[in-house]
């Protein structure tokens, strides 16, 4: 597959869970919106029963998990669809300027984007941004270390 010829409806059948290392109960994204080298937006539905969730309301470590598999999300599509490897695992190296506006409540959808500033050596540098409708709720600055999962 070639970059140019993806599309949102293709992004939208692909199932997170095959891209993402992690599984349930601990999966915080729900669908991969875009994908571009340095550019990917996801879309996630707060569910009540979501691990984050308490009193009705998504936390500030659900939105940063969220975020963190926002970049998971788009090397995991990159590998599996691009270049036909395995799923790598990330790791949260850096969190700077973490800024939560509002906390999102159940039943709403928020979109998360990042934008890749850099990658060297298994490290990912990016900005990420956080919307709840017109409103951004969350920014930050994420640095994530990646490595290969081993196939037994």
């Amino acid at each position: 597959m070639e970059i140019r010829d993806i599309t949102e409806e293709f992004l939208r059948s692909v199932d997170v869970h095959v891209i993402l290392p992690q599984q349930e109960p601990f999966v915080m994204v729900g669908t991969l919106t875009s994908f571009e080298m340095t550019t990917s937006t996801t879309e996630t539905e707060i569910k009540e029963e979501n691990i984050f969730v308490d009193n009705g309301i998504f936390s500030a470590s659900g939105l940063m998990e969220n975020i963190a598999q926002t970049c998971a999300a788009r090397i995991g599509f990159y590998n599996k669809y691009i270049l036909k490897k395995d799923v790598q695992v990330g790791f949260i190296g850096a969190i700077r300027n973490y800024v939560v506006s509002e906390l999102p409540k159940v039943g709403s959808t928020i979109i998360t984007k990042v934008d890749i500033l850099e990658e060297v050596f298994g490290m990912t540098l990016a900005n990420a941004e956080v919307r709840c409708g017109d409103k951004v709720i969350a920014t930050a600055e994420i640095k994530l270390s990646i490595r290969s999962i081993e196939q037994n």
